[in-house]
């Protein structure tokens, strides 16, 4: 069973979460041969508050 997971910072809507499950989903399934049924998709939204980058918080650039 192929287990996505990705991690965006801020926010999506329930229609791009929608759209990202969709287009994730169906390529995995074209190219590793996988039913769709077995893909599991998780998206996990960070705070920009908890992600920095090159020493300054994501929040603040």
């Amino acid at each position: 069973m192929p287990y996505v997971n990705i991690r965006v910072a801020g926010s999506l809507t329930k229609e791009q979460k929608q759209g990202i499950a969709k287009g994730v989903t169906e390529v995995i399934s074209d190219i590793a041969n996988k039913p769709k049924e077995a893909i599991l998709i998780f998206i996990d939204e960070e705070s920009r508050e908890n992600i920095a980058k090159a020493g300054v918080l994501l929040e603040d650039m």
